[in-house]
């Protein structure tokens, strides 16, 4: 019986005809395709300026940097997100201070991020967990009033919508994340996005070493051109092979949330059936690309997460653990930035399971998934013996 991967990326031939385009010119570093898809990614987003970079993890670090966060300052973030989101702060020498989030959404709000203000916070990453749209307005009225940044973190948001508009709109500065597991991939590579010129300008030259000479002009000039380098820079650029394939994927995309969204709506139906486990659902405020799709195992279900996820895998389902709480990791264990308790974060950190969706996911699949999660929910309270085992299959 095959394996049910969590996440697969849609990749097909017309990728692979892009990236050898790419390579016939022998340009494959950053270069013209690289600005094309800039120009396309923000533009698809409704805001002014692109910056591609390496990862979503250095376009975050490239968010602070030109947001004005310096070493000392206190940045909130939520602890229900991967570690990259903490780690940005920390590489700043910065303190990255931990907000509880929402339960329906798993989502920082404004109340969670207020009540963890100290007097050394300059700004705030907000995460669109799994694409669920954050309610922005009243996070953005927020730090109006106490002058902080703004960060949206929308690794998982590509696509995702908050009052009608993309996500990432309403804040300061974005960045966005291409990793194989998101709907829009570029194999690695991130993007950072603002309706900020100066902010632009300084991210697209910190990303190449501080270089105040861009790529096209370099290419362009006959004359070999005067390299400076006014401030240490990075080396956070995307190359041409990975914006090709971004610009296929980024006309892919809505058929990828419409058949995401589809498989949701299946999942939903057959969940909502079932006693002891919460789904997520849209919040009022948007509608998800749901990058992924999570369900929480609540106490009245008979199998515990870790007994279902078991479950699962013996069926041939590769379900996940939901998010990390970054403050129990031990980079951050004991971290001053953890200053109240967080318990929604632990709650859905120690509860919740990430279930398969991708967009080739077949019928055949989706209904695996769905007979093993009816199995779980009629089997015998807080049992670890799975059908398969005792020698027989499911009737």
């Amino acid at each position: 019986m095959s394996r049910i991967s969590v996440m697969k990326p849609w990749l097909g031939p017309e990728e692979a005809e892009a990236v050898s385009r790419v390579i016939v010119t022998g340009r494959v570093g950053q270069g013209p395709r690289t600005i094309e898809f800039e120009r396309a990614f923000s533009a698809a987003n409704a805001v002014s300026h692109g910056v591609a970079t390496s990862s979503c993890t250095t376009a975050l670090h490239l968010a602070l940097v030109v947001a004005g966060v310096q070493a000392g300052d206190d940045v909130i973030v939520p602890s229900l997100s991967f570690i990259a989101t903490a780690n940005a702060v920390t590489y700043l020498g910065a303190r990255p201070v931990f907000a509880d989030v929402d339960l329906v959404t798993g989502n920082v709000t404004a109340e969670t991020l207020d009540a963890v203000l100290t007097h050394g916070t300059t700004a705030v990453i907000a995460v669109d967990q799994g694409g669920m749209p954050l309610d922005l307005e009243p996070i953005r009225e927020l730090c109006d009033r106490h002058s902080l940044a703004l960060i949206e973190d929308a690794a998982c948001g590509a696509g995702s919508t908050y009052r009608d508009r993309p996500v990432g709109t309403g804040a300061d500065v974005t960045a966005w994340s291409f990793h194989p597991h998101k709907l829009l991939t570029t194999g690695e590579g991130g993007m950072l996005t603002t309706d900020n010129p100066e902010w632009a300008a300084r991210a697209r030259r910190l990303r190449d070493h501080s270089l105040d000479v861009s790529a096209a002009e370099r290419h362009t000039s006959v004359l070999p051109v005067q390299e400076r380098y006014p401030e240490v820079g990075y080396n956070y650029r995307m190359t041409d092979l990975q914006a090709a394939m971004g610009l296929v994927q980024l006309a892919k995309l809505p058929e990828m949330i419409r058949r995401r969204r589809a498989l949701v709506d299946d999942y939903q139906a057959v969940l909502s059936t079932l006693p002891g486990l919460r789904y997520a659902v849209d919040p009022e405020h948007g509608n998800s690309n749901f990058q992924s799709f999570w369900v929480e195992v609540l106490p009245d279900f008979p199998l515990n997460r870790e007994e279902l996820l078991e479950w699962l895998a013996t069926d041939g389902v590769g379900a996940r653990r939901g998010i990390m709480a970054a403050h129990r990791q031990g980079a951050y264990t004991g971290h001053s930035g953890l200053v109240r308790p967080l318990p929604m974060t632990e709650r859905l950190s120690d509860n919740s399971l990430i279930l398969p969706i991708f967009h080739t996911m077949t019928e055949e699949e989706h209904r695996r998934v769905t007979d093993s999660l009816r199995a779980a929910a009629e089997s015998p309270r807080n049992t670890r013996e799975h059908p398969t085992t005792r020698g027989g299959g499911r009737p």
